[in-house]
């Protein structure tokens, strides 16, 4: 392994730099990909932003949390988990920028990203719950976050079942004057080739992911920012950076169902490693080592979550600064949070 944080600070620089350029070209071909394989399988965009977008560009995080949490750093493995999830829900402000003639959650009119918030902000509070009364260690992990597992477990089946089976519609669901599904290249493609191509993408955003997460770490480390902001909003960012090319990716081709649930996927994969990194942590249960810094921010991701699954069942077409009004609430909450975070740091 490399250490990063024997590295020059210039060094570290670059390799952050280049990372990014790479996760960024890969994750808006990976967000295309995925839409082609919907479009072969029948698995719906909704599922496929949720299960496909969602798992491959939690990987990078996967890397971060396991060296963390090996290096008994418990706190910056959490704070890393966490921050990701909120900055990835803001991530839709950005989203909803990029659409600029309506508000984002106005143009989603199928309920199983609804469904994929919900099961979102369930995994969080039982977060929640584990940091507030504590955990216990039973065959090496603690019982809370072996709890995680069936429930994320429980999301992928109830988020597959919900895809094709909605149990209601919204009422005005036709999609919005100019705003037909994009037709990208990748459709030309077999599905075999779909696959193999989306393999290799998702490869190049893991090794990539991984490199600019660590020199991230690196950089906020060697420039004297606390242990926990680092992990809560520069580690959080860089590992985002696939999260944020693959939705904008999504949202030029006008598939807004695979932008958000490549969103709220992502989070549910990113509470799954909770549990691993509690394996790989060595000195007792990781959740038993959370706090005041961990719950604001777990109580922040459930908030900024609840915006967009209020925006979604609200679908007011109201736009301020190229946004909905839901977008400008979450920035907001994000802010006060922010500034929160940096007192109890």
């Amino acid at each position: 392994m490399i250490d990063f944080r024997g590295l020059p600070l210039p060094v570290n620089i670059a390799v952050l730099l280049v990372s990014a350029a790479i996760v960024w070209g890969a994750g808006t071909r990976m967000a295309r990909l995925v839409d082609a394989i919907a479009e072969r399988t029948g698995l719906g965009r909704a599922f496929a932003g949720f299960l496909l977008l969602g798992g491959v560009t939690s990987l990078p995080e996967l890397a971060t949390v396991i060296t963390a949490a090996h290096g008994g750093h418990a706190n910056l493995a959490l704070s890393s988990i966490l921050g990701s999830v909120s900055t990835n829900v803001l991530l839709l402000a950005l989203a909803d920028a990029v659409l600029g003639r309506d508000a984002l959650t106005s143009v989603v009119a199928h309920p199983a990203t609804l469904m994929q918030g919900a099961l979102g902000i369930l995994l969080l509070g039982v977060v929640a719950a584990a940091i507030n009364i504590g955990d216990v260690e039973l065959f090496g992990i603690g019982v809370w976050s072996a709890a995680l597992v069936p429930l994320f477990g429980l999301a992928v089946w109830l988020t597959s079942r919900y895809e094709n089976r909605p149990t209601w519609m919204v009422a005005d669901g036709a999609p919005l004057p100019g705003l037909a599904p994009a037709e990208p290249e990748e459709l030309k493609l077999d599905l075999r080739a779909l696959v193999t191509n989306a393999t290799a993408a998702g490869v190049v955003i893991l090794v990539a992911g991984y490199l600019l997460a660590e020199s991230g770490d690196a950089i906020a480390v060697q420039t004297g920012i606390g242990a926990n902001m680092v992990g809560f909003v520069l580690v959080g960012l860089a590992t985002s950076l696939p999260e944020i090319s693959s939705m904008v990716g999504a949202v030029r081709i006008h598939r807004y169902e695979l932008a958000i649930g490549d969103i709220f996927g992502t989070n549910l994969f990113d509470l799954l490693l909770i549990p691993i990194a509690d394996i790989f942590f060595r000195q007792g249960p990781i959740l038993a080592q959370a706090g005041r810094f961990e719950a604001v921010a777990v109580v922040l991701g459930i908030i900024l979550t609840s915006v967009y699954v209020v925006g979604l069942l609200d679908r007011r077409n109201q736009t301020v600064l190229r946004m909905g009004y839901d977008s400008l609430a979450a920035i907001v909450a994000f802010g006060i949070g922010i500034v929160l975070l940096a007192t109890i740091a």
